[in-house]
C-alpha cells in the first residue's frame, strides 16, 4: 500500500507551510495514471493526519483524467483504460502524455 507512504510526504509538505496553524483542509491533485486508490488514499489520511497532530485535516481529492497528444494523427484525447496510453483516435503508441502524471498539493486551508 504506498497510499500510506504517499500521505506521509503530503504531511511533509503541508506542515511546513502550515507553521504550527490549524490545517482545515488539504487538496491534493492526482492523476489517472499515479495508481493511487482513492478510497485508500483517504483511510491513510486519516491515520496520518493524527499522528503528525493535524487532527481536523480534511483531504479533498481533485481526480484529473488521463490526456494524451497523438504524434502520429495530432490529435490531443482522453484514454479511458488504465493499462494503455495508446491514441484512441488511431491506435498509435507514439504519444506524449498531457495529463495524468499528476500528483500535486494545490492548496491548504488553515485558520
Amino acid at each position: 500500500m504506498h497510499e500510506l507512504s504517499l500521505c506521509q510526504a503530503i504531511a511533509g509538505v503541508v506542515k511546513p507551510y502550515a507553521a504550527g496553524r490549524r490545517v482545515d483542509v488539504v487538496r491534493v491533485q492526482v492523476g489517472a495514471l499515479r495508481q493511487v486508490v482513492p478510497e485508500s488514499l483517504s483511510f491513510c489520511w486519516s491515520l496520518v493526519r493524527d499522528h503528525e497532530s493535524m487532527p481536523e485535516a480534511e483531504l479533498e481529492l481533485e481526480l484529473v483524467a488521463a490526456e494524451v497528444k497523438c504524434r502520429s494523427c495530432g490529435q490531443q484525447s482522453e484514454i479511458t483504460s488504465r493499462w494503455s496510453v495508446c491514441c484512441p483516435q488511431c491506435e498509435s503508441g507514439d504519444v506524449d502524455v498531457v495529463h495524468g502524471n499528476e500528483f500535486l498539493v494545490t492548496s491548504l486551508d488553515v485558520t
